[in-house]
């Protein structure tokens, strides 16, 4: 994964609550295994009609906005357990998303994956998507080492949780298996101490 510590971008609003894995990728494009091509089909049936052409009305297809932070309503990955939704967001080039409420398992396959979700208040998030719907060119700060998240020059900022683990491996670009491989040392160490 790659190693995420802060990230300075503009950001997408999509002002939907209740945003589940399937409109975030459609269960028809689950066949693969391999990551590569996933982001081309996020939010398919939001972006492209039934016959396939651009649907110019949804936000991803408005060149006003752009970046590699989307800003969610309330509820964001609900729905069925699919690791495809993050591989989709992130293959589409966000790092981020936030919302004022995460499904615990898109939550937990967000991170698996490198995305990043940060949970903020419902206040937050209102006064983030309105800023961010005014001004286009709206920079969001978010600092995972400081667990902060702001936007107009600091004005606007807030506090946001997460795991202890996942941050050391967001930090270091580690997944499961690196993680345990950092502490290869320290485990030959103790084997060694206790004679297994």
């Amino acid at each position: 994964m790659e190693k995420f510590t802060t990230l300075r971008s503009t950001a997408v609003p999509l002002d939907i609550e209740n945003i589940d894995t399937d409109q975030i990728i459609p269960a028809r494009f689950l066949k693969a295994t391999d990551k590569k091509g996933f982001g081309d089909n996020a939010f398919r049936d939001w972006r492209y009609n039934k016959q396939g052409e651009i649907n110019n009305d949804f936000i991803l297809n408005d060149p006003t906005y752009s970046g590699s932070i989307l800003v969610a309503g309330d509820n964001f990955g609900c729905g069925s357990s699919r690791e495809h939704a993050p591989w989709a967001l992130v293959g589409y080039g966000f790092k981020v998303i936030v919302s004022s409420f995460f499904a615990d398992i898109f939550k937990g396959n967000a991170l698996n994956n490198g995305l990043l979700p940060v949970q903020v208040s419902s206040d937050f998030l209102k006064n983030l998507m309105s800023e961010i719907t005014n001004n286009p060119e709206t920079i969001v700060t978010v600092n995972l080492e400081a667990q902060t998240i702001s936007a107009n020059d600091g004005n606007l900022s807030q506090a946001f949780d997460i795991d202890p683990y996942k941050k050391t491996c967001m930090i270091n670009g580690y997944d499961d298996i690196d993680f345990l491989l950092s502490k290869k040392d320290a485990i030959e160490a103790f084997e060694v101490e206790k004679q297994f």
